[in-house]
């Protein structure tokens, strides 16, 4: 991108310190960029600099994202593909951050989660308990056949 335009230290520092606290994707610091009123033809140049001084790696984020809210969250692939298509990412970049679930560790947590909640729905008829738990497990972006692989092992 070819422009007079040079972008202000002090933006440099602030935008650079904002990524560099924690991944963000371009989505991110855009918004980030409009909620600080930065001019609008700023914006790409700002973005060009902080990719090309490796600031954003959106391959880095996907892989932090997919990471932190599975281990840290505790959500499923379908709930950390449709964030991060909200965010605008690549099917191709989703696809690579999933990679970084282990399927033992998914299992084991699909399990745990299932596990906890079904010790508060005790008492309950077996097939309302089996419907609140897969709906409580779908809803945190489990796959539904895996969910159900798993209720019908364990209550059914």
């Amino acid at each position: 991108m070819t422009t007079n335009e040079q972008i202000p230290e002090l933006l440099k520092a602030r935008i650079e310190h904002y990524c560099a606290v924690q991944e963000r994707c371009v989505l991110e610091v855009k918004q980030k960029l409009v909620e600080w009123k930065i001019r609008e033809k700023l914006i790409p140049l700002v973005i060009e600099q902080l990719k090309k001084d490796n600031f954003i790696n959106e391959e880095r984020f996907v892989k932090a994202f997919a990471r932190g809210k599975f281990r840290i969250s505790k959500w499923g692939r379908n709930k950390i593909i449709y964030a991060l298509r909200q965010k605008g990412m690549p099917e191709l970049y989703i696809a690579i951050g999933l990679e970084e679930i282990d399927p033992q560790e998914y299992l084991k947590a699909l399990e745990n989660l299932i596990s906890k909640k079904a010790a508060s729905l005790k008492g309950m008829e077996p097939a309302i308990r089996a419907g609140k738990l897969a709906r409580f497990a779908i809803a945190r972006g489990f796959e539904s056949e895996l969910v159900w692989k798993i209720l019908k092992k364990r209550i059914l």
